[in-house]
């Protein structure tokens, strides 16, 4: 089988690595340049982390990543007001990890014949009888057995095949931003801990990194849909009112092609196939950081697509299976995602306070148990049962 995969991303590179490792004929079309270096720290456990055991790069990926113990909420003057144990979500089964060195992990161990294509926008798909056609912004045009899209929550993809974002873009009112810089003091007040401050409307949280550097991560309510031209500025405005070590990190905020900006979002669609060409992650079933494990939901759903693709009768009836047996894990973080949004971010002070009791109450003894499924939804067994696929 030949396969094309458009993005580069967590989910295009794992498929990549997956039906390659079964001998499929594998090219990866990339639109950006380059690799990209924005991103931020995520925490990385659920069927993802089954899935990248079970291909062999947990030792690579445990290389690259952190072991972040605690999540701590602290107000305007840095005095805790709330903590989190992480590693009740996994048993210890996390890695705390950039974005970027997850994309790297699974991009330096892509078997020797993918074709691993940057600077490859997709201009056009046109279905054929056995397969699909796609023409690239260089007048280039390849032919294969399945399109997968894997080009993230704006695919082109989707856009081309589906239609337009707007019919499957369900926003959740919300703006995010990520970027790194260095603060020697900010490392130090938040190193080996994930620090956010307990605040109502905006968020700005801090992960100390090994090369002494701060990664960022903040999140706004907003009625606004649009992007702004200017994230720099966007991001400085939004947060200006936060306290603690927020205005130095607002002063190092880099320009703006070095910041990760987006709206918080979900991509729900009726279908996830149409002919040979199907829709991998977040241009598929985006279930928004409120909700969390997209990278792992991405690489998991890439597991269970390569898994039906070699052990199916048909590329067809692979397609079926794959939507059968993914859609209810993903529809359930969705959900999960939708309801964590009141909480997620305070929108008074009664439920900010609201917030730090629960917390408080789900570290006791008898309740601890509960904190995972609450916050991350019910784990699945689903990667651990279907056949091995990787060699």
């Amino acid at each position: 089988m030949r396969a094309i995969i458009c993005g580069a991303g967590i989910a295009g590179l794992a498929a990549a690595n997956l039906l390659a490792a079964h001998g499929c004929d594998v090219i990866v079309v990339e639109r950006t340049p380059s690799p990209r270096t924005q991103g931020y720290m995520l925490d990385f456990f659920g069927p993802g982390y089954d899935a990248i055991e079970a291909m062999g790069l947990l030792p690579a990926l445990q290389d690259v990543g952190y072991r972040v113990v605690e999540a701590a909420l602290v107000d305007n003057h840095g005095r805790h007001r709330a903590r989190m144990n992480l590693r009740q979500f996994a048993d210890g089964a996390l890695v705390s990890v950039m974005r970027p060195d997850l994309e790297r992990v699974l991009r330096e161990n892509l078997p020797a014949g993918v074709d691993l294509r940057y600077d490859a926008a997709l201009e056009s798909v046109t279905p054929l009888d056995d397969g699909v056609r796609v023409e690239l912004a260089d007048g280039s045009v390849l032919t294969a057995d399945l399109l997968i899209g894997a080009d993230g929550i704006h695919s082109t993809v989707r856009r081309l095949v589906f239609g337009p974002e707007s019919s499957y873009l369900r926003r959740l009112g919300f703006h995010t931003a990520a970027y790194t810089f260095d603060a020697p003091d900010i490392h130090a007040a938040v190193n080996g801990r994930f620090v956010l401050t307990d605040t109502i409307g905006s968020q700005f949280g801090f992960y100390g990194l090994r090369d002494g550097r701060v990664a960022s991560f903040a999140v706004h309510r907003t009625t606004d849909p649009s992007l702004p031209d200017d994230p720099r500025a966007a991001i400085r405005s939004a947060y200006r009112e936060l306290g603690w070590v927020v205005p130095e990190a607002l002063e190092r905020c880099p320009s703006p092609e070095e910041i990760y900006y987006d709206q918080v979002a979900q991509i729900v669609l009726p279908t996830w196939s149409k002919g040979r060409v199907v829709l991998l992650g977040d241009a598929a079933y985006a279930v928004s950081l409120l909700a969390g494990q997209g990278a792992s939901l991405g690489i998991a759903g890439a597991y269970v697509l390569a898994d039906r693709l070699t052990q199916a009768a048909s590329i067809d009836a692979a397609l079926s299976e794959y939507e059968r047996l993914w859609r209810p894990e993903v529809e359930s973080k969705q959900r999960v995602g939708r309801s964590a949004a009141h909480w997620f971010l305070p929108r008074s002070t009664p439920a900010l306070i609201a917030r730090r009791l629960a917390l408080h109450l789900l570290r006791l003894p008898l309740l601890n148990r509960l904190t995972p499924t609450a916050i991350a939804g019910k784990p699945t067994t689903l990667i651990q049962t279907l056949h091995p696929s990787h060699p």
